[in-house]
């Protein structure tokens, strides 16, 4: 059975993690994940994605009874650049995921959720990097990610101890966007996600490449990019139709060309 249900509705797409009891982000989740990733970018109907779990967690962390299956440390390295290639891609696409976090993203799981662009959690939700109580550490890039979004100081703490935090204190430390009661998560990520796809297709994807060189290119080169997409996207019809909109104080009708 695959482990991802995909579903399409006004532009965009919910991705909802099937692997009960935990949610566990096993191979054949990652295999699925990167399969949902190929038709999303075949059929380019999506101008959003939102990405939950399904039952009590969005994810509770890696299948850690795979690991034990492993033969030998290549295998495990291997694993660990499988994941965060997948990871990679997710946070390089050109729509923008946004993570809806109830229950734990804990391990793999809170890794994922940091590859997305945008993340909303509940308040009581469990976040953390655990895997130090295995002794062992992240493989999925989680340490390199959490310290961009906690500071240097707070990632140590939070790797070293093991400790998860929850989703108030996420949202202290930069780690998520928003913290919604979990009767509201869905529709708060539907809401948001909705929002997104009204706008242009072409806005949408020159902006998800422009904040990206901005994360690993000089202030110089990203301003010759953003000049180079301010071009780009002015010869639209919809950046006409978006200004004529604005003129005629009206809602825009963006037909993404």
């Amino acid at each position: 059975m695959r482990t991802i249900d995909y579903e399409l509705t006004n532009n965009v797409a919910y991705l909802t993690i099937q692997s009960p009891p935990a949610n566990a982000l096993s191979s054949q989740l990652l295999n699925d994940l990167s399969e949902q990733l190929d038709i999303l970018e075949e059929e380019q109907k999506a101008k959003a994605i939102v990405l939950k779990g399904e039952g009590r967690f969005f994810s509770a962390g890696a299948d850690i009874k795979e690991f034990t299956t492993l033969k030998d440390s290549s295998e495990h390295q291997g694993l660990a650049e499988r994941g965060q290639g997948i990871l990679n891609r997710i946070e390089n696409f050109s729509i923008p995921f946004i993570a809806a976090i109830h229950g734990a993203a804990l391990g793999g799981g809170l890794e994922l959720a940091m590859a997305c662009h945008i993340r909303i959690v509940t308040e009581q939700a469990k976040l953390g990097l655990p895997e130090i109580t295995l002794g062992i550490v992240p493989g999925f890039a989680g340490s390199q990610r959490l310290p961009h979004y906690v500071g240097t100081a707070k990632a140590y703490e939070m790797m070293l101890t093991g400790k998860p935090i929850s989703g108030t204190e996420a949202y202290t430390f930069g780690l998520v966007n928003r913290v919604v009661k979990e009767e509201h998560l869905i529709e708060e990520a539907r809401t948001l996600a909705e929002s997104i796809a009204e706008k242009s297709k072409g806005a949408i994807q020159e902006i998800m490449k422009l904040v990206l060189i901005s994360k690993t290119e000089p202030l110089s080169i990203g301003m010759k990019e953003e000049a180079e997409s301010f071009k780009k996207v002015f010869a639209t019809e919809d950046a006409k139709e978006g200004i004529q909109a604005f003129i005629e104080k009206r809602k825009p009708d963006f037909q993404d060309k």
